[in-house]
C-alpha cells in the first residue's frame, strides 16, 4: 500500500485557517485567571468589580505580588504564542510596567491595582490582535523578555523595600537602646 498523496493547500485554505483561529475562543484558563485577578468579585452594593490582585497585594504584600506576577507573565507568553505584533507586545509590557512601578508603592499601589487592571487590558489586546500571520521576531522575544523582567521586579522590589525598612528599624532600635 502506498502513502496517500499529501493534501494541496492553497492561499484560500491558509486564509480560512487563519480566520478560524481568530474566531476560536481564547484559552479558558486565561479568561478565568484574568477574572480572578482583576475583576471577578463585585463590591457589595456597587457595580464595581475587584480581583485578587489588589486584595493579595494589600494583605500579603510580597506573596501577593508574586502570585499576580505569574498571571502577567503567562499572558505575555500567550501573546507571543498568538503571534501578536511587536507594537502590541510593547503595549502589554507597558501595562505590566505601569502596574509594577505604581503597584510597588504601599497602599497607593493596591488601590491603583483595583482600577488599572493590567491583566484585563492585556487579555483584551490578545483577543483583538490574535490570528495574524507572522512569526515572532527577535524584537518580539526581547519585548516579552522585558515584560518578564518587569514581572520579576514586581516581586523583588517589595522584598527589597521590606528589607530596607527592616534594616532601618533595627538601626533605629540600636540607636535608641544600644548606643
Amino acid at each position: 500500500m502506498s502513502d496517500p498523496a499529501p493534501l494541496a493547500t492553497t492561499d484560500d485554505d491558509v486564509e480560512l485557517a487563519r480566520a478560524a483561529l481568530a474566531r476560536a475562543p481564547l484559552p479558558k484558563w486565561a479568561k478565568r485567571m484574568v477574572s480572578l485577578l482583576d475583576d471577578g468579585f463585585r463590591i457589595p452594593g456597587t457595580r464595581i468589580g475587584i480581583g485578587l490582585d489588589p486584595i493579595l497585594g494589600a494583605f500579603l504584600p510580597v506573596a501577593g505580588d508574586a502570585i499576580t506576577g505569574v498571571g502577567s507573565a503567562s499572558l505575555l507568553l500567550l501573546a507571543l504564542k498568538e503571534r501578536l505584533p511587536a507594537v502590541v507586545l510593547l503595549r502589554m509590557v507597558m501595562n505590566v510596567g505601569i502596574d509594577t512601578v505604581v503597584g510597588s508603592v504601599p497602599f497607593i499601589g493596591d488601590l491603583f491595582d483595583a482600577f488599572w487592571r493590567s491583566n484585563r487590558k492585556n487579555l483584551d489586546l490578545i483577543e483583538e490582535h490574535r490570528g495574524e500571520d507572522r512569526d515572532p521576531s527577535a524584537t518580539d522575544y526581547a519585548l516579552v523578555g522585558v515584560g518578564l523582567l518587569l514581572v520579576v521586579l514586581s516581586i523583588v522590589l517589595p522584598i527589597l523595600g521590606m528589607l530596607l525598612l527592616g534594616a532601618s528599624f533595627v538601626g533605629l532600635i540600636q540607636r535608641l537602646f544600644g548606643g
